[in-house]
């Protein structure tokens, strides 16, 4: 087996901080919707501000990243090899397929995860932002005409659907992470090392 570095220490620093702000904001979102107590609400909203600001500023500068680097094409769905990767998942890999799509430098995403992060990144994550902002700044706005179309409890609406949404996103993500390498942690490793085993 070879190793091939596939992801950067920049992304490795991007994934997991992504990951660390977005399951404190996950954490901090239920606990003001009631789901639990452990800071109490002024605690959890101010904490909730803070990571969302965070998330906010490492957004935009790995956008400002994807961009001036040109991995951004890595995120570009594409159904070549889409109905291969789905039946791997689906039963080849129960019962000893290889698996049709090796990871590249060029090629770090199979055409399912591509769809999925694509979906992420133009769906659930400005949904998160544009409603988030939206509840954040609520005073400055709802006495403007966008105060007469928008109700604040459809803009919360939306801001909990998509923290759903982003929930679902994570339990796909870290069982597709955890489940489906060889041996199980391999993709758990590439994504703390960079490194990828073929």
């Amino acid at each position: 087996m070879t190793q091939v570095r596939i992801f950067t220490r920049f992304e490795i620093f991007w994934h997991w901080a992504q990951a660390v702000l977005i399951f404190g904001l996950l954490l901090t979102g239920l606990e003001m919707h009631g789901s639990y107590a452990l800071l109490g609400f002024g605690a959890a909203f101010s904490t909730h501000i803070v990571l969302a600001w965070g998330l906010i500023g490492l957004w935009a500068f790995a956008i400002f990243w994807h961009l001036t680097t040109g991995e951004w094409r890595q995120y570009v769905p594409t159904g070549s090899g889409l109905g291969r990767t789905v039946g791997y998942y689906a039963y080849g890999m129960f019962s000893g397929e290889a698996k049709p799509f090796a990871k590249t430098p060029s090629a770090k995403h199979n055409p399912l995860q591509r769809m999925a992060y694509f979906g992420f990144k133009a769906a659930i994550a400005p949904a998160l932002w544009v409603s988030g902002l939206l509840l954040l700044f609520y005073n400055f706005w709802n006495d403007t005409l966008l105060g007469a179309l928008l109700s604040l409890g459809a803009v919360a609406g939306v801001h909990l659907a998509a923290a759903f949404a982003m929930i679902v996103f994570l339990i796909g993500h870290i069982y597709m992470a955890a489940t489906t390498g060889n041996p199980w942690y391999e993709y758990l490793r590439a994504m703390a090392t960079g490194y990828h085993k073929e």
